[in-house]
């Protein structure tokens, strides 16, 4: 990642209104693969080039006074994928950590993880869990990597927890609504989400913070995940800040 230098822009655009800068965003990458496709490469180049992308999108967020970004990386449906693929994400993964760790450090940037990435096995889990420790103390943003996520399990593992807290008899069951599922699921710590955003012209979710999304504003671009750069991070912020959010009253 390099130097998060100030973006041209992105000033006035926070400074423009006290709500146009979402608080959370969310991003699923979709699109390496077809990147790579359309260039004739193997597929690993697009996911090297859709690490670049996430560089990117940290700087737009940093210089946009964002608080938290969080990106779908792998989820509990990609180990369908080639044992080849698999291999190259991980790779790539590892080789991210150690070089992009002392500028995440350098800029303030807090790493933290959800879902369950112990899958990953321990040399790597070890790496992962050394820089969420390293960078625990900053506080110019949060980037939360989805590793091995799935949003129904995240969901069932909350309500499981619950039932055990009944059984326990430590709440009854009546004590279960929206504000004690949201206590067991693994954004508890974090704003709720503003704003999502899906690359590649796909218009799903993907099984990606179902519960947090449900008032979120959703942006699905055509843009393959490769070619996201800045300015089209910012023109995300700008469609977010015309947009009316209701949640429902009205």
């Amino acid at each position: 990642m390099s130097s998060l230098a100030p973006m041209e822009g992105a000033d006035s655009l926070a400074k423009k209104d006290g709500n146009a800068v979402p608080r959370h965003v969310a991003i699923i990458m979709d699109g390496n693969g077809r990147w790579a496709e359309q260039r004739g490469l193997p597929r690993a180049a697009g996911h090297k080039a859709g690490a670049e992308a996430v560089r990117r999108a940290l700087q737009a967020a940093a210089d946009a006074g964002v608080e938290v970004l969080t990106i779908y990386a792998f989820s509990s449906e990609n180990w369908r994928r080639s044992d080849e693929e698999i291999s190259d994400l991980t790779a790539l993964m590892r080789f991210y950590l150690e070089r992009e760790l002392k500028t995440l450090e350098k800029e303030r940037v807090r790493l933290k993880l959800i879902g369950d990435y112990s899958a990953f096995g321990g040399e790597l889990v070890g790496r992962l869990e050394r820089a969420v420790e390293r960078t625990a103390g900053n506080t110019r943003l949060t980037l939360v990597i989805a590793l091995n996520y799935g949003s129904r399990a995240e969901i069932a593992g909350a309500a499981r927890r619950l039932a055990e807290k009944v059984v326990a008899g430590e709440m009854l069951p009546s004590d279960i609504d929206e504000k004690a599922i949201e206590s067991e699921l693994q954004t508890k710590e974090f704003p709720p989400l503003d704003l999502l955003i899906r690359t590649s012209g796909e218009v799903r979710l993907s099984n990606f913070l179902l519960w947090q999304a449900a008032y979120a504003e959703l942006l699905f671009l055509d843009v393959l995940w490769p070619d996201f750069d800045e300015k089209t991070f910012e023109g995300a912020l700008e469609r977010y800040a015309a947009r009316q959010r209701r949640f429902g009253g009205r």
